[in-house]
């Protein structure tokens, strides 16, 4: 039987705002018989209630799909066409427990242990950081310790958040803890701001991280440290989860926890294309929140009485106002995001 190639749904036959919001326009599939036939998948974990600050990315998976609409089947850059060499489609998201956190994690696992036996490498819309943990559980049990790249404004290893062992802050000490990664084949870039003792970063450096503080990011290309980088995870299976925070609030803000002083989309752009080469099991975008200052300005109300034309209430985000850049800032978040999925997928699994 020809293997079928799905390709998105193209602007001349649907205009880009009409048509079913799924991942880049991609089919959506459900049936058993039709995901055995899947290389890649996009999958959706719409989780907030791990997390420490600003909610809402219970919506990010849902306005991922909405935006990636712009997305065209061919990278004018790299010369990547991988809709033609991969079978992909977008598999619909997983019913979380919303109202138990270690329930939800348990379904998220369950959910993934299916994904993997179909054969499909999951590429993950989040959600909170919290659904890396399950993800790597059920990858770890085909695959075995997982080399990781963890781009990222926080190291998410703290022992525990507010006396809870799981939640969006512990996911990479309870990974380590559980033997999920292979420790010496661990980056963290783009870690910053402030913590709780000056040992905070020094856990994962103990070990075997190399951890990549964003200072060393600043005014630079880091196309020399991928070359590193492809030095230190190569060699087995590896696993990329970035959280959209590492990004500048500049250029992200619609994030639950932003730091300043964070990466730039050029170098995003660059640390997924430095990935080529490895032996990619999967990959998450996380911490997307359309709760957030910037994102949904779209979807507020009218100019509100005796506010100036610059200035609009976003209904998500009481109390917080949105001003003409807005539309800028909602769009280069989202960008983000979608170069970075669909340079995965240009990666040449």
């Amino acid at each position: 039987m020809d293997k079928t190639f799905h390709q998105p749904l193209g602007g001349n036959e649907m205009p880009r705002f009409g048509g079913i919001a799924t991942m880049m326009r991609l089919p959506h599939i459900q049936s058993p018989e039709e995901k055995r036939q899947l290389d890649v998948a996009f999958v959706g974990v719409p989780l907030d209630i791990g997390t420490s600050l600003r909610s809402g990315t219970r919506f990010g998976p849902r306005e991922i799909r909405a935006q990636s609409v712009m997305i065209r089947p061919y990278n004018m850059a790299t010369g990547a066409a991988p809709f033609d060499s991969l079978n992909v489609a977008d598999i619909g998201d997983v019913a979380i427990n919303t109202f138990n956190l270690l329930d939800a994690v348990r379904i998220i696992e369950e959910a993934y242990d299916e994904i993997v036996e179909f054969g499909i490498k999951p590429l993950t819309l989040g959600g909170d950081h919290t659904i890396t943990l399950p993800i790597l559980r059920a990858l770890h049990k085909k695959y075995g310790k997982i080399g990781l790249v963890h781009v990222d404004a926080h190291a998410d290893v703290n022992d525990h958040m507010f006396g809870e062992k799981i939640a969006h802050g512990t996911t990479f000490r309870r990974a380590q803890e559980e033997g999920l990664l292979d420790s010496e084949r661990v980056v963290q870039i783009g870690l910053r701001a402030q913590g709780y003792t000056a040992e905070d970063f020094n856990w994962s450096r103990k070990q075997g991280f190399r951890v990549v503080q964003a200072e060393e990011c600043w005014h630079k290309s880091l196309e020399p440290l991928m070359a590193e980088v492809r030095e230190k995870v190569g060699g087995g299976p590896v696993y990329l989860s970035f959280d959209i925070d590492g990004i500048d609030p500049a250029w992200a803000p619609g994030t639950g926890t932003p730091e300043i002083g964070g990466l730039t989309t050029i170098q995003a752009m660059e640390i997924i294309r430095g990935c080529q080469g490895l032996d990619l099991i999967g990959g998450d975008l996380v911490e997307v929140s359309a709760c957030c200052p910037g994102f949904n300005a779209d979807k507020a109300p009218p100019f509100q009485p005796g506010a100036s034309p610059e200035r609009r209430v976003d209904p998500c985000c009481s109390g917080h106002n949105n001003y003409k850049n807005w539309r800028a800032n909602m769009a280069l978040d989202l960008f983000v995001v979608l170069l970075y999925v669909a340079a995965m997928l240009a990666l040449g699994w």
